[in-house]
């Protein structure tokens, strides 16, 4: 754990999103066809359906999205990647909280700034979308909240797009598959993290009951597409 606020990607951390990017662009025809139709939609490929790019708003996950999707974000100028703030990482370590303000444009960190893998603060000006952006975690919310109100939020008239493609981190995601997949389902995701720059796929289930929406992780659905748990 890292004692600076809003920490931001470190030197590993290029290194392990440097695999990540290799991996989506020399990936071919000898991936499962599951695997493959996933690496489309990352990439964007023009026989892939729509897909949408969404962030926590904290900058070492917005380094790892700008760095593992340059290419696709060179080719399709018009992708941005939303921030969306439920993504916020559950803890409440200082790396956890966001220093960018409300709707104001994220800013590279010197690590960025010196980098060769590209220009971190040419995306995040021209292709971060701040506009749900209101600055850090409110004292009054907790995990649980935030992640109820990303499954919202994947369910609401604002999400046009067949897939989405989530940046976050590892605390959050291994809480969302402990809360989301079913109780019983003894999985690894629920205890374990998910590795830095790993992808995991998975369908996210809705369902109105008298008592409200409720989500649920189809356990049978989960696909590592690289790195894993």
């Amino acid at each position: 754990d890292s004692w600076f606020y809003d920490s931001p990607m470190s030197y590993l951390g290029q290194s392990q999103v440097e695999e990540l990017a290799k991996f989506m662009s020399q990936a071919n025809n000898s991936n499962p066809p599951i695997d493959e139709k996933h690496l489309a939609v990352l990439r964007g490929d023009p026989s892939a359906p729509p897909s949408a790019i969404v962030c926590s708003s904290l900058r070492r996950a917005l380094s790892t999205m700008a760095a593992a999707f340059r290419d696709r974000f060179s080719r399709r100028p018009e992708d941005k990647i939303l921030i969306v703030p439920s993504l916020q990482e559950i803890s409440r370590n200082p790396d956890t909280l966001s220093i960018t303000p409300a709707f104001t444009e994220v800013k590279a960190s010197w690590i960025d700034r010196e980098s060769k893998i590209c220009d971190f603060q040419a995306i995040f000006t021209k292709q971060v979308d701040v506009s749900l952006h209101a600055g850090n975690k409110p004292i009054n919310t907790n995990g649980l909240l935030r992640m109820t109100e990303f499954c919202d939020y994947c369910f609401s008239s604002a999400v046009k797009e067949d897939h989405i493609i989530a940046g976050g981190h590892s605390i959050y995601f291994r809480s969302f598959f402990r809360t989301f997949l079913p109780y019983g389902e003894d999985h690894i995701s629920k205890k374990n993290k998910i590795i830095n720059a790993g992808v995991v796929a998975f369908d996210l289930i809705k369902a109105s009951t008298p008592d409200g929406d409720k989500y649920m992780v189809d356990p049978k659905s989960i696909s590592v597409i690289f790195g894993g748990f």
